[in-house]
């Protein structure tokens, strides 16, 4: 088993761009440091529906109201600006700079604890053909690797995902490897199990970290 960057084709020419915009990683800090309520108020201003600030500090009286410390509100402030700025890039793009912000907050949490954590990188197995599509975020330990594949809501599960999640897990195993294979959503872990269990592809193998346990990609598991 080995990893390799992947290929740069015009699709990954475009997405590097954004990725590479200062916004994306400015906005994962600040919600890789952000309360639970927090996540949620931001995840729903970079859908787009309400770009005016002053509706979302009503809609979240305990982020903006009297009760946060001057540095809470401070900090719920400049997500929610950020949010808001993702949300007035339009639709085509507003889609692909929160896929990117997912990814690079996985990244950031996954930092916490590890060195080694790398972005858009194929998994590659002897005898094995290359998937076409990298994972978006790996940990490449020798000892034991991870695969990430990060969607902002749960209707970007598909069984082309788990399919390739499980075939890492089950390739890697035939060379006695133990990996990580794991889905983030940053959604509802309600609304990513309905969508799985729609799914006949395999999944039991593959973790799932939804919005409500995003945390826990900062912890080193036993």
């Amino acid at each position: 088993m080995r990893f390799q960057d992947a290929a740069r084709d015009a699709r990954a020419v475009v997405y590097a761009g954004i990725q590479a915009d200062p916004l994306v990683a400015r906005l994962a800090a600040l919600l890789a440091a952000a309360t639970p309520a927090e996540r949620w108020m931001a995840r729903a201003a970079m859908n787009g529906e309400r770009t005016d600030a002053e509706i979302w500090r009503r809609m979240f009286p305990a982020l903006f109201g009297e009760g946060p410390s001057a540095e809470l509100r401070d900090h719920a402030e400049r997500l929610l600006a950020a949010s808001l700025d993702v949300a007035n890039r339009g639709e085509q793009a507003r889609s692909s700079y929160r896929g990117a912000v997912v990814e690079e907050l996985t990244a950031q949490l996954l930092a916490r604890r590890s060195g080694v954590v790398k972005r858009e990188r194929r998994v590659l197995f002897d005898g094995v053909p290359a998937e076409i599509h990298p994972y978006d975020v790996t940990v490449e330990s020798t000892t034991r690797p991870e695969v990430y594949d990060c969607k902002w809501g749960a209707r970007g599960i598909n069984a082309d995902v788990l399919n390739q999640l499980d075939d890492a897990r089950a390739h890697a195993a035939d060379e006695e490897i133990e990996i990580t294979v794991a889905l983030v959503v940053f959604d509802a872990r309600r609304s990513a199990e309905i969508r799985l269990d729609r799914s006949s592809a395999p999944r039991d193998g593959t973790r799932l970290v939804a919005l409500e346990n995003i945390d826990e990609l900062g912890v080193t598991r036993p």
